[in-house]
């Protein structure tokens, strides 16, 4: 597998969970992800959610995707340390990607809107055929 698998299985199943720790409790939410390409995986949300807090203070995380093959589901991991980007232009393309965050009153001049990626990190596929078997990690 290559980052390349990754970007696609991440684009193809945009529900992923995202773990952050504050202070020594865990915390893990489901998340609609945005988008990946070989800069990195990207996310948005806005300054007010608790999780945003949470990576500002401990830029750690894991974000795990699922695709559910009936018996045989596939998952994705990735670890890394994630970037704020204060980009204007990637704001405008959040808003016109999910014109429904329009609705919360952002802008793509709004600092409450919130755009971060994982640029490099590890990432592994887990499928039940090679459950036994030792990670093959994926450097990007």
């Amino acid at each position: 597998m290559t980052i390349q698998d990754c970007i696609k299985f991440t684009n193809e199943n945009p529900i992923c969970y995202l773990a952050t720790v504050e202070g020594d409790q865990p915390h893990v939410r489901a998340l609609g992800f945005w988008f990946a390409d070989e800069t990195g995986f990207y996310f948005q949300t806005g300054a007010s959610k608790e999780f945003y807090h949470q990576l500002k203070n401990n830029p750690k995380t894991e974000v795990c995707f699922y695709k559910n093959d009936k018996m045989n589901g596939s998952m994705l991991r990735i670890a890394g340390k994630v970037e704020f980007l204060n980009d204007s232009k990637l704001k405008e393309k959040v808003l016109e990607d999910r014109p429904f965050i329009k609705n919360f009153g952002f802008t793509a001049q709004s600092p409450d809107l919130i755009i971060f990626r994982i640029p490099h990190g590890q990432a592994h596929f887990w499928m039940m055929d090679n459950n036994f078997k030792p990670k093959q990690i994926i450097e990007f």
